[in-house]
């Protein structure tokens, strides 16, 4: 594809153009069209990356792109992109979270079917799988670029998938709470925090291992009777499992309900 537009340049707008762009061939790069939203993240990649520009407003960004990526905050979609003209041989890419693709195609009045997807963060540094639905040829090809892609069946299948990402704050949330309990017993916060990093580093490392399951990773992490197998029976206990298992519950079916203007669970863009 020779052009990409994004509307709405925020986290999500932003680890997209890096990803495209950052330590990659010139000659490889598509153009990338940005909306004025987020208006000072624009500008800043205007400014890294040649072929990177700001467009005076959104119907621009249609105009000069092949795919458009529509990543606005989904209490924002109707200001946003009300009015848009899209032509049907444009490919929409559809990234707001809780925001299906019917809804999606009746807000712009496009013939053009939209892909929805869910990238993550580590799409900057090319190394996130990205889900989609449906299955797209032009979509496929940009998202695998980024670090993969995983097309799923169905919207029920990848609302599960986007359940899924709402667990990630939940495992910063975690080291950091393993951080201050170090803190309370005398480590110095900056040893704590160093520590804490570097321990899980080296444990997302080893899921590189796709010849283990998960299980059997956790296993050659523990001796029994020892510390891990100590805390993971004591701590994640049926009950702890079980309230996991509930939470995602909830997300899920709102996501599949939709409720008017409530964050899903995947990260948001701006």
């Amino acid at each position: 594809m020779k052009s990409i537009g994004i509307i709405g340049v925020g986290e999500i707008g932003r680890a997209i153009v890096t990803g495209l762009c950052e330590e990659v061939d010139r000659r490889r790069r598509p153009e990338v069209h940005l909306s004025p939203r987020g208006a000072r993240t624009a500008a800043e990649l205007a400014e890294r990356y040649d072929g990177v520009r700001v467009c005076a407003d959104n119907q621009q960004v249609v105009d000069r792109s092949e795919v458009v990526i529509i990543a606005v905050r989904r209490s924002d979609r109707h200001g946003a992109l009300a009015g848009l003209r899209v032509d049907g041989d444009k490919v929409v890419v559809n990234v707001m979270a809780g925001v299906g693709n019917d809804e999606l195609s009746r807000i712009l009045a496009t013939d053009a079917p939209p892909v929805r997807a869910i990238p993550l963060p580590a799409v900057r540094e090319r190394r996130a799988v990205t889900v989609t639905y449906p299955a797209h040829p032009v979509v496929n090809s940009l998202f695998e670029g980024l670090g993969g892609v995983l097309p799923v069946a169905d919207e029920a299948a990848f609302d599960v998938f986007s359940a899924l990402t709402g667990t990630l704050t939940t495992h910063y949330w975690y080291l950091a709470t393993l951080t201050s309990w170090a803190v309370d017993h005398g480590i110095p916060a900056d040893d704590a925090d160093g520590y804490i990093r570097s321990l899980f580093q080296g444990v997302g490392r080893a899921l590189s291992d796709g010849n283990r399951t998960l299980h059997q990773l956790a296993a050659d992490h523990e001796t029994p009777n020892g510390n891990n197998e100590r805390i993971r029976t004591t701590w994640f206990d049926p009950g702890n499992s079980e309230a996991l298992g509930k939470a995602l519950d909830g997300l899920l079916g709102d996501l599949r309900r939709q409720p008017p203007d409530q964050a899903a669970g995947q990260p948001q863009p701006g």
